[in-house]
């Protein structure tokens, strides 16, 4: 799910005390010739807040079955991401479908400034001092998607520091 990306950490769900959020609940309906076929689809986000966090889709005819199926999901695809004393390292905007996603690391004491799917994920990643902006689309699925995208291009001092073969010093005078 995350090829794309270079430095992604893989994280395995055993020992981790994971919490998982309900982003949202969608009905859906199949039209067939003997009339409508309701079911409900489920996006849920999972994290241990300190910087693993994984995103699951789940599908059902019934809305508990849909959640913990997407919990199981979330489980599955989960990801560390770098943190630096309580916000992100950097600002980074992320881009799925029509949803744009835009992080902004803030001073100690500001909370995070996020709204509903943004929310969501980065409360359970641990961030507690962020600026969010939403643009673009506002469905749920896509912005929780733009949000990884973001979260996941986050580099740590450390990893641009031996990426680059220099020392942590040198990469900010730099």
């Amino acid at each position: 799910m995350y090829q794309d990306y270079k430095n992604v950490e893989h994280v395995k769900p055993g020992g981790l005390e994971l919490k998982d959020r309900l982003v949202g609940v969608q009905r859906v309906t199949k039209v067939t010739k003997g009339g409508r076929a309701f079911g409900f689809s489920a996006i849920v986000v999972v994290g241990d807040e300190n910087g693993v966090v994984g995103q699951g889709l789940g599908k059902s005819k019934e809305v508990a079955d849909a959640i913990s199926k997407a919990v199981e999901d979330a489980k599955k695809n989960l990801v560390r991401i770098p943190l630096h004393k309580g916000t992100l390292p950097h600002e980074q905007k992320g881009k799925y479908g029509g949803a744009r996603v835009m992080l902004l690391p803030a001073a100690a004491g500001t909370g995070i400034i996020a709204g509903g799917a943004i929310r969501a994920v980065l409360e359970s990643v641990g961030v507690h001092d962020v600026l969010s902006k939403n643009q673009g689309s506002s469905n749920p699925h896509n912005v929780v998607k733009a949000t990884f995208d973001a979260l996941l291009q986050l580099r740590s001092a450390d990893t641009v520091a031996k990426q680059r073969g220099v020392s942590l010093e040198k990469v900010f005078k730099g």
